[in-house]
């Protein structure tokens, strides 16, 4: 009740921000000199909170690689972002976060590119109701938010979505992503003596998923699927990944720093997904529902903050391997901290990569 309490207060935390601050105050700290010396890479970047993410983050001066599905929608996102900072730097890219050889395309396109790589946000998602599988035949969920993400309505989980609309991208794709890419950026570390940060946008629901029901055999092929627990699991694979690969980058000494967030329960799309619902006997009892709703919901600045903070903020520097929520360090599962758990995790989906063929890989032992 206390913790319900300063969140619908926005009461600030150890780190001076709460649940009502917003990305641009997150980010007013930062020297504009400091941010534009910076390439920042953003998935999920056309709508909800990857582009608010997006937007402050070129506010601010970074440079933007966004990777997107739908090239027009982020072009869109491109000429909106420009209107407000004339002087954006913002390069597009196709990328299918479901499918592994559109994963290495990207990589190969961006690292043709020659540029410098200090962030990675991994912010795509995707919740699937349907047992679905990628084009490398793993459930989707799975494939597209550890290897990658997508969320779709539903009226129990829509609550603790974190995007505007069904988007692509997360856990495998993820995984194949960071790893692509790490290099680069442990690289621009070395170069420039800027910390590298990844982080990955998880979610509270990882709490939902009991340990004798995490399976990995049963994440890539369910034999009983269900949406909600394939969503959870791949949010709790997000913060496994952030944990073992955290540990990895300590022992080489890397200047790159991971860590996974909880952005919030976001205001975006409840009730225009749920609107044919919201009809004859049921509309008395959703009406209440969603404005009770209402009260807990962040807007999209909102939803960001926690990102911002830890991709941008001075505050998190040298800070690594740790979950975040209203822009404060906070505890996740005993699963999620448990870091046996994520160096098997991580072992069986490199080696799950590898059985796929696929060359270029940079992995740790």
């Amino acid at each position: 009740m206390k913790a319900t309490l300063k969140y619908l207060a926005g009461i600030a935390g150890p780190s001076g921000y709460g649940s009502k601050t917003t990305a641009e105050q997150i980010t007013q700290v930062c020297s504009v000199s400091f941010t534009s010396q910076l390439t920042a890479i953003i998935t999920g970047a056309t709508s909800g909170i990857g582009a608010e993410t997006a937007r402050v983050l070129a506010k601010r001066g970074v440079r933007l690689v966004i990777p997107a599905r739908d090239l027009k929608k982020a072009a869109i996102l491109k000429e909106a972002i420009k209107k407000q900072s004339p002087w954006a730097d913002i390069i597009l890219l196709e990328i299918d976060l479901s499918s592994f050889a559109s994963i290495q395309r990207f990589c190969a396109q961006f690292l043709s590119l020659g540029l410098p790589l200090h962030i990675l946000i991994n912010n795509a998602g995707k919740f699937s109701q349907k047992l679905e599988f990628s084009e490398d035949k793993f459930e989707l969920s799975f494939a597209t938010n550890y290897l990658d993400r997508k969320e779709s309505p539903s009226v129990f989980v829509s609550l603790e979505f974190e995007h505007e609309t069904l988007q692509l991208c997360c856990w495998t794709g993820h995984f194949l992503l960071t790893e692509m890419l790490l290099e680069k950026m442990v690289e621009t570390a070395e170069q420039t003596g800027i910390e590298g940060r990844i982080v990955n946008v998880s979610s509270v629901v990882h709490n939902w998923v009991k340990r004798d029901k995490f399976c990995f055999s049963q994440m890539l092929n369910p034999k009983n699927y269900n949406g909600t627990r394939a969503y959870a699991q791949s949010k709790l694979a997000n913060i496994l990944h952030a944990k073992e690969l955290s540990r990895q980058l300590k022992a080489r000494n890397a200047n790159v720093a991971i860590n996974a967030v909880h952005p919030g329960i976001v205001k975006t799309g409840i009730t225009r997904d749920h609107k044919g619902f919201i009809t004859g006997m049921h509309f008395l009892f959703c009406h209440s529902l969603y404005f009770m709703a209402s009260k807990l919901l962040k807007s999209t600045s909102q939803g960001s903050a926690s990102t911002c903070y830890v991709a941008l903020n001075p505050q998190t520097r040298g800070v690594n391997g740790k979950y975040f929520a209203d822009c404060n360090e906070c505890h996740c599962s005993a699963l999620a901290n448990d870091e046996i758990e994520a160096h098997i995790l991580w072992k069986h989906t490199r080696a799950l990569i590898h059985r796929r063929s696929f060359p270029g890989i940079t992995i740790f032992s």
